[in-house]
């Protein structure tokens, strides 16, 4: 409370006293808009790797700015709108400009360089506070600040995150757009980020605690961290992380009559990163329950069953038939036996977490829209990689959670590994929808049931003589039951026509292969030497 307090004083008092700065005493990082000075003896934390996620963040809040900012700058939602929409002069229309109004808090600054970026890259901002605990670290802000000449939007801030936004309930202030990149994990500030986000905001969460979120070794403190745990031991388990942060924010904000729509949820090298917007909505408030699953993988074959914990059903009203009412009510389960059913083997609890969908297609098509029409590679170095990986983002099916690998898959049956067509063109042959994924490549994304996509597997092979292979394999492993009982669950089946498989190219195929084809970045190579997440800080 002291140093906050000293902090406003020393900003009360308009830079009297401040030392010149001698910019050969420092070494200067030029990133986007921004010009970063570090001292020759680095205490401060920067990485020079997060640009993507720093040119991604500049880009999807001026897609929330066009999309869902402020209800009084509607007017100018035209600007991006085709020309013949409107009579209405281009000129005409691009000299309404909206007022600033944008207020965001980077609870965690470091160099400052996010949010000076965010001062010089993003229109209509007011007010930019770039707070952090360590006095290194605001004194490196504030010298930046200075040094980039934006004094008059960006405000050096020396305080706990957490007594700064509780503070800030208190004194009935809030942000349009919060910022929160911790180094590890989010949660000890969502419960306040949550009291200090205004309706609608927009809120972007990093956790780089992936050997917590996404690894083998501490399911207990996945568990105690983020409410749940995640698929471990699993392929998927990069797409557990985000669905276990995003049930982490609903549930918080479901405790303050809020709801979380995930706008676009990224599974990016070493972390994980989610922009969401909240909105104050107690009838969806109900929605979470039916919301939110736990699901059921099995630890030998890879089989994977989710089970919602609550259904909303639909019946006519008692006194208007025509209006229709929502029960609801707790789920019925579990959808599986004991063992799995296909192998044979124990099937392990992943969850609780979030459910729905991950994306929200029209926020990305805005953003890469910005990224195509308004960013240039000088100041967005990442561009390409930005409309790559939502590029893929865009065309996930957004009703299937997780995701399979088709050589994990052939690995297990010891089938010669399929081309994805092939498998794709299968799948959409039987009804199912197929897309790839962001989060893992050579992977798919299916509404298939597991039934479905053993038999499509197996009939890719050329090799059809089935007792042959059999003889071949040992009689535990999981290939061996899965090829010996699949045929018989095929015969009490009733989901799929097994008659309507064909490998010919249709839709589904032809979609997924011309993705496939675009010469765009999907994924990040290793960028130098030793590359990862660096150490925290001294």
């Amino acid at each position: 409370m002291l140093r906050a307090a000293f902090t406003r004083f020393r900003a009360n008092l308009g830079g009297i006293g401040r030392k010149q700065i001698n910019i050969d005493d420092y070494n200067v990082v030029k990133e986007g808009s921004a010009k970063i000075l570090f001292e020759k003896e680095e205490t401060v934390f920067y990485n020079p790797i997060q640009q993507f996620n720093r040119d991604l963040s500049v880009t999807c809040i001026k897609a929330w700015d066009n999309l869902y900012g402020s209800r009084k700058g509607k007017k100018t939602a035209s600007v991006h709108k085709n020309d013949n929409d409107t009579d209405e002069p281009v000129a005409k229309r691009q000299k309404i400009e909206r007022k600033p109004y944008i207020k965001i808090l980077e609870a965690l600054s470091a160099t400052g360089l996010r949010a000076i970026r965010y001062a010089h890259e993003i229109p209509h901002v007011k007010e930019i506070i770039a707070n952090d605990l360590l006095p290194a670290a605001v004194e490196s802000i504030e010298r930046n600040i200075e040094y980039n000449g934006v004094s008059d939007k960006c405000k050096a801030n020396l305080d706990d995150a957490n007594v700064l936004m509780y503070r800030n309930k208190a004194e009935n202030k809030t942000y349009n757009v919060i910022d929160l990149d911790p180094y590890g994990t989010v949660t000890p500030f969502v419960d306040s980020a949550m009291q200090s986000i205004e309706d609608n905001g927009l809120m972007l969460v990093t956790c780089t605690d992936l050997s917590v979120l996404a690894g083998n070794g501490y399911p207990e403190k996945c568990f105690a961290l983020y409410g749940g745990v995640n698929m471990v031991g699993h392929e998927s388990t990069h797409e557990s992380a985000l669905r276990l942060v995003l049930n982490l924010l609903s549930q918080t904000a479901a405790k303050y009559k809020k709801t979380v729509e995930p706008l676009l949820s990224l599974s990016i090298d070493f972390y994980v990163r989610v922009f969401i917007r909240v909105k104050t909505a107690p009838i969806e408030v109900k929605n979470l329950q039916s919301k939110t699953m736990i699901t059921y993988h099995c630890s030998q074959c890879g089989s994977y069953h989710n089970q919602p914990l609550g259904r909303i059903t639909e019946r006519e009203g008692k006194r208007n038939p025509s209006k229709i009412q929502l029960k609801y009510s707790v789920a019925q389960g579990p959808p599986v036996d004991r063992k799995c059913q296909f192998c044979g083997g124990t099937y392990h609890l992943a969850g609780p977490m979030y459910g729905g969908p991950l994306h929200n297609h029209e926020f990305i098509k805005e953003v890469l829209r910005i990224n195509r029409e308004e960013h240039g590679d000088e100041i967005y170095g990442t561009r390409k990689r930005i409309e790559g990986m939502l590029t893929l983002a865009s065309n996930e099916i957004s009703e299937a959670p997780f995701y399979f690998s088709p050589n994990h898959v052939a690995s297990i049956l010891k089938l010669q590994v399929p081309a994805l067509k092939t498998v794709v063109a299968g799948l959409g042959s039987l009804g199912y929808d197929c897309s790839l994924t962001h989060a893992q490549p050579s992977t798919l994304k299916t509404n298939a049931p597991w039934g479905a996509i053993w038999y499509v597997m197996r009939e890719c092979d050329s090799n059809k003589d089935l007792k042959q292979k059999l003889s071949k394999m040992k009689s535990g492993t999981p290939g061996y039951k899965i090829l010996m009982n699949l045929d018989e669950w095929l015969e009490n089946q009733t989901m799929f026509d097994m008659k309507k498989l064909s490998f010919e190219q249709n839709e589904q195929s032809g979609t997924v292969e011309k993705l496939r084809k675009l010469k765009i970045v999907r994924y990040q190579e290793n960028p130098t030497k030793n590359w990862g997440p660096k150490a925290r800080p001294k």
